[in-house]
């Protein structure tokens, strides 16, 4: 069963009951066989659509796999909404789901400063956490208890700066969301654009809260670059971006778009209009791809919530998330032990993913997955991120990086 989103209720003596040993009595078996996972996710405000895909996810693998767990065995979800990017607010949650609901697992984990607040918390409390869509590289480093079933902005933007040298692009303008996976997606495209020959002629960072985007792609459009390598978070800020670079005058010039899969999120790419075609991204998932593993899931996704629905990387985040939950469940009969959890989940692979195989590092507790070049075309009428190539199977590469 599920329980519905809650708001956040204060719970300042969180340190005093740690400090007390509670940490310890909490990561103990329960003893029924329902097994706990709070979900922190985000239900309400701007950045709800997100939230709503990793969800959708969610719901579809419980739906589709509940008959997979063993007999008596249930889990049950207990969902918190975090607003958005509000990392107090998550920490907040994480305790309540932690001392008062005895969640056994956590997950969710939609932004990468939320997720390094609740990440330090597992550390204490010893709890598994699975971040589905974070994708700063430093979360999996704040606590030995996380693992990444999403993906990290190194993983597309630093192979893509690769890719960009390699293609006759070799001058680019830089613009990014201001906060840490924006800055994670430039460092790594920037890495990789100059290691092949290329030149940053110029960077910009863009307050997540801007809506006047205009004057900034103005700048852009005078430098005159061969491409404009871009992030944002997706969703409706997606859409405004791409609608801001057509007003401005970047679409339908020489200035090639550039970006990780964010700024053409699949669901957001009806309401852009013609602006996106020919952009070109990196990502490790498009709802368009024709292995067999990801037409069976778009045609579960459009059957459980509509045939013009598309499901996104973000919703596959979820799925994959609830099957790596679903494995250890099921390894464990049910009766979860923390350790035993973390080295189930550290070990965890799935060859069949609708993204291609995956597989979670056990060093970096990070996803090694596949990352294809693509690029937003026509399919039967609609606009789709049709993948054009692997350019191969990608961990973290910040983490195998010097420092």
């Amino acid at each position: 069963m599920t329980t519905k989103p809650k708001g956040f209720g204060g719970l300042g003596v969180f340190a005093v009951a740690l400090g007390m040993g509670v940490a310890t009595l909490l990561s103990s078996s329960a003893s029924a066989e329902t097994v706990k996972v709070g979900v922190i996710l985000t239900y309400s405000g701007p950045d709800a659509a997100l939230g709503e895909q990793i969800n959708r996810g969610i719901n579809l693998y419980t739906k589709l796999h509940s008959a997979d767990l063993p007999k008596g065995v249930e889990v049950e979800l207990v969902r918190r909404d975090d607003t958005g990017p509000n990392p107090d607010v998550a920490k907040r949650l994480a305790q309540e789901l932690i001392l008062r609901d005895k969640v056994q697992i956590i997950t969710g984990g939609q932004w990468t400063p939320n997720s390094m607040a609740v990440a330090a918390l597992t550390k204490e409390a010893k709890i598994p956490f699975i971040t589905m869509t974070a994708g700063g590289s430093a979360v999996t480093l704040q606590s030995p208890y996380v693992i990444r079933v999403g993906w990290t902005l190194w993983q597309s933007s630093y192979p893509l700066g690769k890719w960009a040298a390699k293609n006759g692009i070799k001058r680019v303008y830089t613009l990014v969301s201001d906060f840490a996976p924006g800055h994670d997606a430039e460092a790594a495209f920037i890495k990789g654009f100059t290691e092949g020959g290329g030149e940053i002629i110029g960077s910009v960072s863009v307050p997540l809260k801007t809506t006047d985007y205009l004057p900034l792609l103005q700048k852009v459009k005078d430098a005159a670059p061969d491409a404009v390598f871009h992030f944002n978070p997706g969703g409706p800020q997606a859409t405004a971006f791409m609608k801001a670079m057509s007003d401005i005058g970047i679409v339908n010039s020489k200035i090639k778009i550039l970006g990780p899969g964010d700024i053409t999120s699949d669901d957001e790419l009806p309401n852009m209009g013609g602006a996106p075609l020919g952009v070109v991204t990196m990502l490790h998932y498009s709802p368009a791809a024709n292995r067999p593993a990801n037409k069976a899931f778009v045609a579960a996704w459009q059957k459980e919530y509509g045939p013009e629905s598309i499901p996104t990387f973000f919703a596959v985040s979820g799925w994959d998330g609830m099957k790596a939950i679903y494995d250890a469940v099921i390894a464990q009969n049910g009766k979860l032990e923390p350790e035993r959890t973390m080295e189930l989940l550290r070990n965890w692979k799935n060859p069949d993913s609708p993204r291609g195989p995956v597989f979670i590092d056990p060093q970096t507790r990070d996803i090694v997955q596949n990352e294809y070049i693509r690029k937003v075309e026509l399919v039967n009428g609609k606009l789709a991120n049709v993948e054009l190539e692997s350019v191969g199977q990608f961990g973290d590469p910040w983490k195998t990086m010097p420092h």
